[in-house]
């Protein structure tokens, strides 16, 4: 059993400390969301004030937070990382940009603990599940100690590199695919659209076909639906292809793709969609084309 600091009960935060939890792990929670704590104390779990009360003498410290910012501003609270035990673990979960985390480790290695750059691919229904994608970034011996704790959390774990960042650029080209794919298959829609073919009917030819994907088969659906549930939200993509075109700067790689994906995110956003499901950037393509989703009849 190890003892564990969980900074982060979101959405994917939660279900990832309760599978810890199951395991047999102690697990500190700390969040500022009432009804996360809540929840997480009703799973067994316990809720301490602030991140340095629930370091103190942990094995590993996980940050599952929005961004970089976030996982800075915990890591740099007075006796957050003194309170770990001097072999202590720091584990960055989060979408952040490789640079980021490049700073979050030396933030870490200054105080004497070690540092593992480990995003996540899954969503909720993975973390629920514990059958998340871990990319992992980090010293191998580091990378050995911390693996059956992070498998307790995702089936599918790669040690992808020792250098801090690496992890965050294997997200970041995870990411970049998931927006273009996302966002072409609603440009592929508004086509058909105007086209007056049927969207259940094309949704159903295209996910048998050699166009088909994971994104198309999922989104496609909620595509055709006015207010579907929010599975992941416009602002997660309008945040992570900025990460994407962050991370592709840094290195002086051209994505002409992912910035046009980001464009017709940032666009739906700053119509007022930022909070609906990502797959509502159908909605930017309706207006820019004078089109809807509505079925129409088979001609």
């Amino acid at each position: 059993m190890s003892v564990i600091a969980f900074v982060g009960l979101g959405s994917m935060g939660l279900p990832m400390a309760t599978n810890l939890l199951l395991k047999g792990h102690e697990v500190r929670g700390v969040d500022l969301d009432k009804q996360s704590c809540a929840a997480f104390i009703q799973a067994g779990g316990s809720i301490l004030a602030s991140a340095a009360e629930a370091t103190r003498d942990a094995d590993m410290l996980i940050v599952m937070v929005v961004n970089a910012q976030q996982a800075e501003q915990i890591l740099t609270q007075p006796d957050v990382l003194s309170g770990l035990k001097s072999t202590g673990i720091v584990c960055v979960m989060a979408t952040c940009q490789p640079a980021a985390m490049r700073h979050l480790n030396t933030l870490v290695q200054s105080a004497g603990r070690r540092f593992i750059d480990a995003p996540v691919s899954g969503g909720v229904v993975g973390a629920e599940s514990g059958t998340l994608t871990i990319m992992a970034a980090t010293e191998q011996a580091c990378f050995e100690e911390a693996a059956p704790v992070l498998k307790q959390m995702g089936e599918r774990l790669f040690h992808v590199g020792e250098q801090p960042g690496q992890g965050a650029m294997v997200k970041a080209v995870n990411q970049l695919l998931c927006g273009v794919h996302i966002a072409v298959t609603a440009e592929a829609f508004s086509l058909a659209a105007k086209a007056d073919i049927n969207p259940e009917l094309l949704l159903e030819i295209m996910s048998g076909s050699a166009a088909s994907s994971w994104m198309l088969r999922d989104r496609g659906p909620r595509m055709l639906q006015d207010n579907p549930a929010v599975s992941s939200a416009v602002d997660i993509f309008v945040k992570d292809l900025d990460i994407v075109l962050s991370a592709g700067k840094d290195v002086k790689a051209a994505l002409p793709l992912a910035a046009a994906a980001y464009q017709m995110f940032l666009t739906s956003s700053g119509r007022g969609d930022g909070r609906a499901d990502d797959s509502q950037v159908i909605r930017s393509y309706q207006v820019l084309n004078g089109t809807s989703l509505t079925s129409q009849p088979t001609k």
